[in-house]
C-alpha cells in the first residue's frame, strides 16, 4: 500500500541522513522535557537491589531495525544491558537487530507465528497492526509501570496513539513536529549574494533557481530531497492524515477533507514544478533518479533540494556531503498523528510477560546510562567524554573500525537524555524541545485512520498513483495534459469512496474528542 510505501521510504530517507554524527528524527512534540527531573541516572551493575529482588528472573527478547551489518560488539552491548537490566527488574535481555529490507517481513512472521518477543519497535505500521491484534493495550502497565514514559511524555503526545480509546503504543522522545524548506550549498549562495534569509516561499526558491541555472551551468539548481521522491513528497503544505489520500490543507481546512490531486493548489504546484523543469532547474530525470540530493551535492552536481527540517539538520547535511549547507524555512513546523506516532514502541501480543516488557521499556526512558549505552555504546570502548554532555572517539577509533556505531537516537526511548557528539550543537536537545513547543498543531493530531473499509478502493489507487504521480510532481509530465487524466482514473478507480469513509471516521473522532 501507498501508506506504508511512503512510511519506509520517510524511515529510510531519515536513517541516511543520520550516518555520521546527529541521531535524531522528524516528528517530536512539546511534550519532551530534556534532561527530566525524573530521569533515573544511575545504574548499577551489580546483584538485583530491593527494587527487583521480589520479581522472578525473566528473560525478554527485543526486536528493532538496523541499517547495515550487525555491530560486531553487539554482544557486548547487550551484556552490559543485562546488567542494567538485571539490577533494575531481574531480567536479562536478548537484543534482536533486524534489516530494514527485511523488517516488516520478519517481524509479522515472528508475530503470527507466536514466536518469542516481549517488545519491539513500530515503524509506521501501528494500525494494521492494532486492526491484526498484534500488539497489547498498554493504559493499565502505564498506569503501574510507566512513570518514567509519563516524566518524557506528556498527555497530549502519549495519547496520540489511541486507537478507540486505548493506547498500544509509545512514541519514542525526539521531534514531534515536521518542518519542511530548501536546502543548499552555503559557499554557493555566499559566492552569488543570496540572501538566504529572505527566501520565504516556493517563489523565493525560484528566483534562486534563476541564478544558480545562470551563474552555474554545471550544476543542477534542485532535485527533491532524499533519493526516489518527489517535490510533494518532500514539501507538504497538508496533512495527509495517513495515505495522503484526502488531505486537510493547511493543516486544518476546519476538518473538511479534500482531493488533494484536485485541489486547485495542486494544480498550481504541478504547473510551477512544470516550469522549473523546462526551464532546465531540475533533474532531467528526476521521476526515475535513484541517487540521493545527498551524494548528488556531495558529488558537486546539485545545488539544493527541498526537504523535512529540524534543529541541526544544517550541521547534519553539512557532515554529510562535505559542503557546508544552510537551509530556508519554507512551511513551518507541523505535529502530525504521522509524525508522532511515526515511530514508537509496542508489546507484542505473544509476550510472556508484559509487566516486565512494560518495565524494560521504562528503562528506555529514564535510565541515561541504559539509553546511552544503546545509542552510543560503552564508555572508553566506543566513545570518551570530552564534557558533561558531549562525546568523542577514543582515540584510533572511527566510524569505520568502530565495534558499535549505530547512531539510531530516536529510535532509543528518550533521546533527549542521550550525549550529544563533538562538533554537533551542545544544546541541540533544549532548542529541539523548544521547537517542538512552538510547533503548530494539525487540527486532526491523534486521528488515525482505519483503511480496512477501503482497502480494495486504495490498492486500485495506488495504481494509478504510481503510474501518475513521480511524473507529476517533479515536473516531468506536463499537467495540462496529464493532471486531468490523472484526477479521471483516481475517481473510477475510487478515491471518492476513500475520501468518503475517511471523513466519516473524522467526523466521528471530532465527536468523541470535543
Amino acid at each position: 500500500m501507498r501508506k506504508q510505501t511512503k512510511i519506509i521510504t520517510i524511515v529510510l530517507s531519515v536513517m541516511m541522513a543520520t550516518t555520521l554524527f546527529l541521531s535524531a528524527c522528524g516528528g517530536g512534540g512539546n511534550n519532551i522535557k530534556p534532561n527530566a527531573e525524573s530521569t533515573d541516572t544511575s545504574s548499577p551493575a551489580a546483584s538485583p537491589g530491593a527494587e527487583s529482588a521480589s520479581l522472578e528472573p525473566e528473560e525478554l527478547t527485543i526486536a528493532f531495525p538496523i541499517f547495515g551489518a550487525v555491530p560486531k560488539d553487539m554482544n557486548l552491548i547487550q551484556d552490559e544491558v543485562n546488567k542494567i537490566a538485571k539490577a533494575k527488574i531481574n531480567a536479562t535481555v536478548k537484543l534482536l537487530p533486524i534489516s530494514f529490507g527485511n523488517w516488516n517481513q520478519q517481524t509479522n512472521l515472528m508475530m503470527t507465528s507466536n514466536e518469542k518477543l516481549d517488545l519491539m519497535l513500530i515503524l509506521g505500521t501501528y494500525t494494521s497492526q492494532v486492526a491484526k491484534g498484534q500488539l497489547l493495550p498498554l493504559d493499565d502497565l502505564l498506569e503501574k509501570y510507566g512513570e518514567g514514559i509519563k516524566a518524557a511524555v506528556e498527555p497530549e503526545y502519549l495519547k496520540t496513539p489511541q486507537v478507540e480509546g486505548k493506547i498500544y503504543g509509545v512514541p519514542t522522545v525526539r521531534e514531534f513536529a515536521r518542518s519542511f524548506g530548501f536546502m543548499m550549498r552555503k559557499d554557493i549562495a555566499e559566492k552569488h549574494n543570496i540572501d538566504v534569509s529572505a527566501i520565504k516561499n516556493l517563489d523565493d526558491v525560484e528566483a534562486v533557481l534563476k541564478v544558480i541555472k545562470e551563474k552555474e551551468p554545471n550544476m543542477t539548481p534542485i532535485a527533491p530531497g532524499g533519493s526516489n521522491t518527489t517535490f510533494m513528497q518532500t514539501y507538504i503544505p497538508y496533512d495527509g492524515l495517513g495515505d495522503a489520500y484526502g488531505v486537510l490543507p493547511n493543516y486544518d481546512n476546519d476538518l473538511k477533507i479534500v482531493n488533494n490531486v484536485e485541489s486547485p493548489e495542486y494544480a498550481a504546484y504541478m504547473k510551477k514544478f512544470r516550469s522549473w523543469y523546462t526551464s532546465g532547474y531540475v533533474l532531467k530525470d528526476a521521476a526515475t533518479n535513484q541517487t540521493s540530493s545527498v551524494d548528488l551535492v556531495k558529488a558537486g552536481k546539485l545545488f539544493g533540494s527541498l526537504m523535512p527540517l529540524k534543529p541541526g539538520i544544517d550541521t547534519m547535511e553539512s557532515r554529510n556531503t562535505g559542503f557546508p549547507m544552510v537551509s530556508a524555512e519554507l512551511i513551518e513546523p507541523v505535529a502530525t498523528t504521522f509524525t508522532t506516532t511515526g515511530i514508537m514502541w509496542g508489546i507484542p501480543q505473544q509476550a510472556k510477560t508484559p509487566d516486565r516488557s512494560m518495565m524494560m521499556l521504562d528503562l528506555l526512558y529514564k535510565d541515561k546510562d541504559l539509553i546511552n549505552l544503546l545509542i552510543w555504546g560503552i564508555e572508553g570502548k566506543h566513545y570518551v567524554k570530552v564534557s558533561d554532555n558531549t562525546i568523542d572517539f577514543p582515540e584510533g577509533v572511527n566510524i569505520s573500525n568502530s565495534g558499535y556505531y549505530m547512531p539510531l537516537g530516536w529510535m532509543w526511548g528518550n533521546q533527549f537524555v542521550s550525549y550529544v557528539f563533538k562538533g554537533e550543537d551542545p544544546d541541540i536537545w533544549t532548542k529541539t524541545a523548544e521547537y517542538n513547543k512552538n510547533a503548530k498543531k494539525s487540527k486532526a493530531l491523534g486521528f488515525s485512520f482505519n483503511a480496512d473499509p477501503v482497502k480494495t478502493e486504495i490498492t486500485s489507487v495506488t495504481n494509478v498513483t504510481n503510474q501518475y504521480q513521480k511524473g507529476l510532481e517533479t515536473g516531468t509530465l506536463d499537467p495540462d495534459k496529464a493532471l486531468p487524466d490523472f484526477i479521471a482514473k483516481m475517481k473510477s478507480a475510487g478515491v471518492e469512496k476513500i475520501i468518503a469513509e475517511k471523513q466519516k471516521q473524522l467526523d466521528e473522532w471530532a465527536k468523541s474528542n470535543k
